[in-house]
């Protein structure tokens, strides 16, 4: 073990990979220092891992219905209580962390990377092309996402797959205003004009040493507005415009529970209870990562 940690800590890595490892190891050893990074960390993994095995966790179908059991309270035997149809909320709210890590993971996907290459784009070229893209980019900021988000699925038609889409459509033009100006710090740095006297086109500088360069600030940014991801999801499911039944989305979930909230309180506490769960989590490791991966909060520290 000893001699793993030294390997892996050693001040003159050998190879790529043992550099690599090296500074995963430091930023995990960093989290776990930090209480409430390793507290969102232990979320999300759990997030993750009940997404995973949700199957075997569940106790019951989360679209089984047994009207003889409806609106039961919590119990041994359901532990969150019934819904109105009799379904046990507990099981519901399990497989719902398949439709939430799902969207969180597709906005990331689709959202991230074509801020990051519209911002870096728009940063290294300047001029007609920047005020071009950014010009976009401020129209999209300039209204709240929620309203715009409902706008494209009232446009697209209700449905998890045009959440998603109109979500990732709101959510890119943060990253790209991020991507732009980590790209106009160190556009005209000493190493980029060695790459360019090597005979290096513009698109090999993006690719090759823009974009990586701004991958730490474009992955805290990400996870921070992973909570925002999920509440504009419940939104749209709490309208109806997000999945539709039976599927077990917490802000439909929610949205169906209001009609019991003085009586059966826990149709719609649970549910809840699971969003503010997971952002929480979301937000306290994207502020972790902020502090180990941001190198300006490095130097304060």
């Amino acid at each position: 073990m000893a001699s793993a940690r030294a390997w892996l800590l050693a001040d003159s890595p050998t190879s790529r990979l043992q550099a690599n490892l090296g500074r995963l190891y430091r930023i995990t050893g960093m989290l776990l220092r930090n209480p409430l990074a390793a507290v969102g960390a232990a979320i999300v993994l759990a997030l993750v891992l009940t997404a995973i095995f949700a199957p075997w966790i569940a106790p019951y179908s989360p679209v089984g219905q047994s009207l003889q059991d409806r609106l039961l309270p919590p119990s041994a035997e359901h532990l969150m209580g019934t819904d109105e149809l009799g379904r046990d909320i507990y099981s519901r709210v399990i497989y719902g962390s398949q439709i939430t890590l799902t969207i969180v993971l597709l906005v990331a996907v689709i959202a991230a990377p074509v801020g990051l290459v519209i911002g870096a784009i728009a940063g290294y070229f300047g001029g007609w092309i920047d005020r071009a893209l950014m010009g976009i980019t401020d129209i999209f900021l300039s209204m709240p996402k929620l309203i715009l988000a409902l706008a494209f699925v009232a446009a697209l038609g209700p449905g998890i797959n045009n959440a998603i889409i109109a979500i990732a459509i709101t959510a890119w033009p943060a990253y790209a205003r991020i991507s732009r100006a980590e790209t106009l710090t160190f556009r005209n740095s000493e190493f980029i004009d060695a790459v360019r006297l090597q005979g290096g086109s513009p698109a090999r500088i993006i690719v090759r040493h823009v974009l990586p360069l701004c991958t730490s600030s474009m992955i805290i940014r990400v996870t921070l507005d992973m909570a925002g991801i999920i509440l504009t999801a419940a939104g749209l499911g709490f309208i109806g415009l997000g999945a539709q039944p039976p599927l077990p989305e917490w802000g439909a979930m929610i949205s169906r529970g209001r009609t019991f909230i003085l009586d059966q309180w826990w149709v719609a506490t649970m549910p809840g209870f699971a969003i503010i769960l997971v952002s929480l989590g979301f937000c306290f490791l994207g502020d972790g990562l902020r502090d180990v991966l941001d190198p300006k909060q490095g130097d304060k520290g």
